[in-house]
Formats: C-alpha cells, structure tokens, sequence
C-alpha cells in the first residue's frame, strides 16, 4: 500500500520531504509532481528499483530515463558539455526541457544509450522537486508517468494512487500539474535538434 503525501506545492513541508527522500534511499519508487507532469521516480544507484519504474511504465530497457538534477552544476556531473551546450542548456533550467547530452563516466552504463553512450538530463521548475533534490544531494532517475496504453502523462495524484497503490511506495500530492510533456532536445551533435515540442519554448533555446 503506498504512503500519500499531501505537500504545499510552493513551500513543501520539510518534514514530509526527508520522509520521502528516505524512501528513495531505501529502494522505493515515488510518483511526484514536476513542472510538466506527474512522474515516476527511484534511486539512482538501485537497480530492483529501476526495474520497477520500467515494469509501472511498460518500457523496455532501450528506453531513455532521465536524470532530474537539481541545478546546471548537479548536471555537470553528470554530462560532459562544450561551450555551446552549456549555453543552450543555461538558457532553459529550470524549465520543462529534457536534454540528451553525452554522459560522463559518473552515469552508469545501464542507464546510458547504448551506441551513442548519451544520457537525459533535466532541472525542472518546481519547488517540490527542487527540496527533495536538495534534501537527497543526487539525481532522481525518473520517467513522466504515463500509463500503458494512456494516451498523455497522469495529472491527478488521487487516481494515481488508486491506480498504483500497489505498485508505488509513495505519492506526492501537490496538487494538480500540467499534462504537457517536456520538450526533448538531442545536444549530443552541433547544433543541437528539437526531438520533440512540449512545455519548453524551443525559441528560448535558440533552436526554433
């Protein structure tokens, strides 16, 4: 049975929030709201927990999940960007944008593309996700939460915990939040390409 969190979407509620960075560090997989979209989130270094987060979403393991960090430095680690990526991903974080960047040797290879070893990196603009990543100290590994078989990322976090209940260890509910997805932008090669259009102007990045 999942653990509900009812939290202040602009000021969340420091007690609820080392409660649910504590789950992430046991092995738990989280549904919590973000700048887009509710996603699903695990612990970066457990592999069961992946595993699962795949399981809830029907992927498979060829499938990009991405690096929510908590700023331009916490992504640094993670990606290796030249002068113009660093501009263009300046431009856009916080926001709903996902970037695919090539990763450094801090990414485990599982989570990597496995031919062009790139990873997906985004900092979103919420404030529930930016205290649970300052009261972890590392990335979440996350996906948007969409359904098998849904046709766009889930919104309302009481049906999400009847949905899955049985299949999360915890819901964050900060009320509702977009239903648009991120805008999913390749920097791996110059000058960079819009994979996909979503909640992040592709104007702002100069890439329109």
């Amino acid at each position: 049975m999942a653990q509900y969190f009812t939290v202040h979407p602009n000021n969340p509620q420091p007690r609820l929030i080392r409660q649910a960075a504590a789950i992430l560090r046991d092995g738990g997989v989280i549904a919590y709201p973000t700048d887009s979209s509710y996603a699903l989130g695990c612990h970066l270094g457990d592999i069961d927990a992946a595993r699962r987060l795949r399981a809830i979403r029907g992927l498979g393991d060829a499938h990009y999940l991405t690096l929510v960090c908590r700023d331009l430095a916490d992504a640094g680690h993670f990606a290796r960007l030249a002068n113009w990526q660093f501009r263009i991903v300046r431009q856009a974080i916080p926001g709903a944008y996902t970037f695919l960047l090539p990763a450094t040797r801090e990414v485990p290879r599982r989570l990597q593309h496995p031919k062009r070893n790139t990873v997906g990196l985004r900092v979103p603009d919420h404030p529930v996700v930016a205290a649970l990543l300052a009261e972890l100290s590392e990335p979440i590994l996350s996906t948007t939460l969409i359904l098998p078989g849904a046709s766009g990322p889930e919104n309302d976090p009481q049906s999400i915990r009847d949905r899955l209940q049985a299949q999360v260890d915890l819901v964050i509910d900060a009320g509702p939040c977009p239903t648009v997805p991120t805008t999913v932008v390749d920097l791996a090669t110059e000058p960079g390409t819009i994979v996909r259009v979503g909640g992040g102007d592709p104007a702002r990045l100069g890439l329109a």
